[in-house]
C-alpha cells in the first residue's frame, strides 16, 4: 500500500506543469529576441551592403602627354616595361582602339573635359589663338554639382584657369620638366625638383587631405613624356647599354602618298633640335642636378661629335637617343602610377574608385621617320587606355570596340549616376567595360585635324575610318587632296588606294558615311575663324617666335 502523500509534496506536483511551461516560455522568447538580433544585424550589413554597392565611386584620372600605347608593355610591342600601367591591365581592361578626335594636346584637354568635338568647345588648335570657354558645362562641373570634391594637378594648357574645380594646381603654358613654376589656385609658387614626381606628390597631398565624407574625382596629368623628353636624374642612365629597335618604316620617303606627307616638317632626320638630343642643357637646372646631366651625357655627347656621322648613321644615332629619353620619361610615369595605385591600396579605396590611364593622344617612335602626332595615322590617332573599376570592367580584358576620348565625359557621369548634356556627343563605356558592348556601338570614327600653319606644317585633314579603311581629305586649296588606305593590305600605311578601280565600292561607300558623320555631329563646312589682334599670336611672326621658344621649352 502506498504511504499517503504530504500536502506540501501534492502541492508540488501540481505547480511542476505550470513551472516547465514558465522555462519553456522563457526560452522561445530568447530564441525570438536572438533571432531578432539576428534579423536586425543581416538587415544593417545588408543596408551597408547596398549603400556600398550604390555609393558612387571616386575617379582618378592619370593623364600623361604624347605616350605612345607602343611605349606600354602590355600592348606588347617590347619596347620597354610599365609595370605598373600593367597592373591596370590585368586589373581592368585595356583598349586597343580608343581614338581621338583631334591629335593634339590642348584641343584633346578640352574634348575629353567637354564631350564635344573641337568645333563645337571653342579650342581647336593649340596655336594660342584660341582661349578655353571655361563658363562652358564640363563633367567635372556637374561631379561637382553632385557632390563630389575636384581636382586637376599637373598640365592644363588650355590658356585660361581652371573652372569646375575645388583645387587647382597647374603648370603654366607647357611646363618645364625640372623645377617647375606653377599655380597653385590662382597663386604663383616655385617647385624644386622633377615635375612629375612634384605632381605626383602634389596629388597624393591633396588625396591625403580631402574630405574623406565625400567621393572625389581627382585628374593627375603629367608632362612627360612631351618633347623635349627630359629624364629625371635617377634614370639618366637607364638604357645605356640597350638598343632600341628601329621601326620597318624609319627611312620612310612618302612614295605612294601625297603633297602633305612630302612637306610636313617633324622627321627625326630633320627636325630635331640640339636640346632635343640633349647636345645643350636645359637653363633652368640647379647646381646638383646639373652635375647629373654632365656625368649623364658629356662623354656621349663628345663621342657623337668626333664621329661625324652623316647619312642614315646620323639619324640612326638620333633615334637612339631621343627613345632613350622618352623612355626614360615614361619610367617617371610609371612610377607615379604606382605611387598613386599604392596609396588607394593603403587606404582600401581600391574598390571603390574608377581609375583610368590615357594620354592627350598617341605618338609617333620614329615610324614613318616621324616624331610628334597630328596626324590621322595609327600611331597618332589612337591613344592608350587603361581602365579599372573594380564593379564593372573585367579583369583582365582587352577590348577592340571602336571608343575615343569624346566618350570619357559620359563614362565618368554615368559612373556617378549623373545626367549628361545632350550636347555631348560620346557614350559612356560603362557597358563596354561590363562586356556587354551595345548592338549599335560606333562602326566607324571622325577625325578632325585644323593646327596649319602651326608648329610641324601638318596640312588640315579630316578622315573617316573604320576597323579597315581611311578615308582623308585634306581640304585646303592649294592642298586639296584625297587618301585612302586598307589596314588589311597595309598595316604600315605607305600606300593609298584612292585611286585605285578595285576600291571604288569601297570608296564610295566611305565617302557618303564620311558625310554622315560630318552631318551627324554638325560639322561646319568653314573652320571655326582664329580671333585676331592677340600680339604675338595671330601673326606670322608673333607664331615664328612663339614656336621657337617652343622648341627649346
Amino acid at each position: 500500500m502506498n504511504a499517503p502523500q504530504s500536502p506540501r509534496s501534492t502541492r508540488s506536483q501540481t505547480r511542476r506543469p505550470t513551472h516547465v511551461l514558465a522555462c519553456w516560455i522563457c526560452y522561445v522568447s530568447l530564441a525570438v529576441a536572438a533571432a531578432m538580433v539576428a534579423l536586425r544585424t543581416q538587415s544593417v550589413e545588408a543596408a551597408d551592403g547596398a549603400a556600398a554597392k550604390t555609393s558612387p565611386p571616386n575617379i582618378v584620372f592619370i593623364f600623361s602627354d604624347d605616350h605612345a600605347y607602343q611605349a606600354i608593355s602590355a600592348y606588347g610591342h617590347g619596347l620597354n616595361q610599365t609595370p605598373n600601367i600593367d597592373r591596370l591591365a590585368k586589373e581592368g581592361t585595356l583598349f586597343r582602339n580608343c581614338y581621338v578626335t583631334n591629335s593634339i594636346c590642348g584641343p584633346s584637354r578640352a574634348v575629353i573635359l567637354t564631350g564635344k568635338y573641337s568645333h563645337l568647345n571653342s579650342f581647336p588648335t593649340n596655336g594660342g589663338w584660341e582661349r578655353f570657354d571655361g563658363s562652358q558645362t564640363t563633367f567635372p562641373k556637374l561631379l561637382q554639382g553632385a557632390g563630389y570634391q575636384t581636382a586637376i594637378v599637373g598640365k592644363w594648357h588650355l590658356v585660361t584657369d581652371p573652372t569646375g574645380f575645388d583645387y587647382w594646381h597647374i603648370l603654366p603654358g607647357q611646363g618645364a620638366y625640372y623645377n617647375p613654376p606653377m599655380i597653385d589656385n590662382g597663386k604663383q609658387v616655385k617647385h624644386t625638383g622633377y615635375t612629375t614626381e612634384i605632381i605626383t606628390d602634389l596629388s597624393l597631398d591633396w588625396l591625403k587631405k580631402r574630405d574623406k565624407n565625400k567621393p572625389f574625382l581627382l585628374m593627375c596629368q603629367h608632362k612627360a613624356p612631351h618633347r623635349s623628353w627630359d629624364p629625371a636624374p635617377k634614370y639618366l642612365n637607364k638604357y645605356d647599354d640597350v638598343t632600341i629597335p628601329e621601326p620597318d618604316t624609319l627611312f620612310d620617303d612618302y612614295s605612294g602618298r601625297g603633297k602633305a606627307e612630302h612637306t610636313q616638317d617633324m622627321t627625326i632626320e630633320k627636325t630635331m633640335t640640339e636640346q632635343d638630343l640633349k647636345l645643350v642643357f636645359p637653363r633652368n637646372l640647379t647646381p646638383e642636378q646639373e652635375k647629373l646631366w654632365h656625368e649623364a651625357y658629356d662623354a656621349e655627347n663628345e663621342a657623337f661629335r668626333k664621329a661625324n656621322l652623316q647619312g642614315k648613321d646620323l639619324v640612326r644615332w638620333k633615334y637612339q637617343r631621343y627613345m632613350k629619353d622618352y623612355l626614360r620619361c615614361i619610367d617617371s610615369v610609371d612610377e607615379s602610377v604606382g605611387r598613386v595605385l599604392d596609396y588607394l591600396d593603403q587606404e582600401g579605396l581600391a574598390d571603390n574608385t574608377l581609375v583610368v590611364y590615357a594620354a592627350d593622344q598617341g605618338f609617333y617612335l620614329g615610324e614613318h621617320g616621324w616624331f610628334d602626332k597630328r596626324w590621322f595615322y595609327e600611331q597618332s590617332v589612337k591613344t592608350p587606355l587603361l581602365v579599372r573599376w573594380p564593379k564593372q570592367a573585367k579583369a583582365g580584358a582587352v577590348n577592340t570596340d571602336m571608343v575615343s576620348n569624346i566618350d570619357f565625359a559620359q563614362t565618368f557621369l554615368e559612373a556617378a549616376g549623373v545626367a549628361a548634356l545632350p550636347e555631348m556627343q560620346g557614350r559612356s563605356l560603362a557597358p563596354v567595360l561590363a562586356g556587354n558592348t551595345p548592338a549599335d556601338w560606333r562602326k566607324s570614327f571622325y577625325y578632325h585635324y585644323y593646327e596649319f600653319p602651326g608648329p610641324h606644317s601638318v596640312r588640315k585633314h579630316y578622315a573617316v575610318i573604320d576597323p579597315r579603311y581611311k578615308l582623308v581629305h585634306f581640304y585646303e586649296p592649294d592642298v586639296a587632296e584625297w587618301e585612302m588606305f586598307d589596314l588589311e593590305a597595309d598595316p604600315k600605311e605607305l600606300k593609298s588606294v584612292y585611286n585605285d578601280p578595285s576600291y571604288a565600292e569601297q570608296r564610295a561607300r566611305l565617302e557618303k558615311e564620311l558625310a554622315r558623320l560630318r552631318s551627324e555631329l554638325k560639322v561646319p563646312d568653314q573652320d571655326p575663324p582664329r580671333p585676331a589682334g592677340r600680339p604675338g599670336q595671330g601673326n606670322p611672326a608673333g607664331r615664328k617666335k612663339r614656336q621657337q621658344g617652343q622648341n627649346a621649352a
